[in-house]
């Protein structure tokens, strides 16, 4: 009986190692369930590969015609080498198909304009707002100066992209390596893309476009939707700081937009995002640009700084400027380059020089009195269009300061 039961365990026991061990020779079956779970992961892998191959060609089609390149501007070769790199944000005033109020084919004016470092080295991104009414000496683009001084935002009316990046460049000695311009109204679009913005509003108020129902802000923590963050973006005549206030409002909402796109949620929206942007952006960042800045620079969008130009406030011949003293422009361009890993260099273009040509006149930007001073625009040109080929020519114009919003020459935000 035992003898029969020591057999039956071990016949047992052969015709189990028998079926484990069948067709392999005793080999790699032994285990079943890793070859399963293998073929599983294959199948997962391919899934996923093709749906990111789908993510990529949709990626590809939706930005292709976005790229415009700056002219007279070769493309920069940075983000590919992950250097630091510069962008200029510029927002448009025109609508969605370019066309404001009755006007056709209105270039509109760069109301908003940003300066964007991003340093994948210290990942930190920084962002300076330059106010539409700073004085600039206009270039059109390379080696093209107008001689003219003007609002820095109609230099995109006057020249495009080209205009807007070279003026800005000569205004705070800092190089541009690319530009994205987006038309402002899309800004709605975008941000109920990724989901909405979380912002902290600094004060109680209401705003609406024209013919637009208001948008209501409570001062506190709040979530906006595309409508809401536009119209927080756009009022400026209740901010106590002006066009400043606004200034600081509409890097928030940048800001907001850019962690929220960066967040995970935000992949199951992909396409809207995509088709939000390729309709109303143009910028000379290739898609291999974005692909780039994406895995190499993602990082850098964890830690923001924000800054902005101050001016003095003056009207210049019936118009309403913001005057950036010397030291105001040398702070910005020293913290730009910092940002950028160049070293300091002291600045001289035409607005210094024309800053240094009314404090020899008694012009003084720490001034806090009722008289008026008058700031006087003087440029001397070293070449005139004129057949007798004549040099020195002078223009001049004369404006009366109305509204001093300066606090101290060379004073400023601390925080960037």
């Amino acid at each position: 009986m035992d003898n029969n039961n020591n057999m039956s365990r071990e016949q047992r026991k052969i015709s189990r190692n028998s079926a484990l061990s069948s067709g392999n020779g005793g080999g790699g079956g032994k285990h079943p369930f890793l070859k399963v779970m293998g073929l599983t992961l294959l199948v997962a892998l391919f899934v996923i590969g093709a749906y990111g191959f789908r993510l990529y060609a949709q990626a590809q089609n939706s930005l292709g015609n976005t790229y415009k390149a700056l002219d007279g501007k070769a493309p920069s070769a940075k983000i590919s080498d992950k250097k630091p790199v510069s962008i200029l944000l510029l927002g448009v005033d025109t609508t969605d198909n370019g066309v404001r109020d009755t006007e056709t084919d209105y270039r509109g004016n760069s109301d908003t304009m940003i300066i964007v470092t991003v340093n994948p080295t210290t990942n930190k991104t920084k962002m300076v707002s330059v106010p539409r009414d700073t004085m600039a000496q206009i270039w059109k683009g390379v080696g093209n100066n107008t001689k003219k001084i003007a609002k820095i935002n109609s230099a995109y009316n006057i020249g495009n992209e080209e205009s807007a990046v070279v003026t800005t460049e000569k205004l705070v000695n800092v190089p541009i390596d690319y530009y994205v311009k987006v038309d402002f109204n899309s800004l709605k679009k975008i941000v109920n893309a990724v989901g909405g913005v979380d912002v902290d509003v600094p004060f109680s108020f209401s705003y609406g476009d024209t013919g637009e129902k208001e948008s209501h802000f409570k001062k506190g923590s709040m979530h906006l939707n595309g409508k809401q963050a536009l119209d927080y973006s756009r009022m400026r005549y209740e901010d106590p700081e002006g066009d400043y206030g606004r200034q600081k409002r509409q890097r928030q909402v940048i800001t907001a937009i850019i962690k929220s796109a960066a967040s995970a949620k935000t992949f199951t929206r992909y396409q809207k995002v995509l088709d939000s942007i390729s309709n109303s952006m143009t910028t000379n960042l290739s898609f291999t640009d974005m692909q780039s800045m994406f895995l190499n620079y993602s990082g850098a969008a964890k830690k923001i700084g924000s800054d902005h130009i101050q001016g003095y406030g003056s009207m210049i011949n019936g118009s309403s400027y913001e005057i950036a003293p010397t030291k105001e422009l040398q702070r910005v361009s020293n913290k730009l380059r910092k940002s950028l890993g160049l070293s300091e260099e002291t600045l001289s273009n035409e607005e210094t020089k024309l800053n240094k040509y009314n404090e020899r006149r008694g012009f003084s930007f720490e001034y806090t009195g009722t008289q008026t001073q008058n700031y006087e625009i003087k440029i001397v040109s070293s070449t005139t269009s004129s057949s007798a080929g004549t040099t020195g020519s002078t223009t001049s114009t004369e404006g009366t300061e109305t509204e001093h919003r300066f606090t101290g020459a060379g004073s400023g935000p601390t925080n960037y």
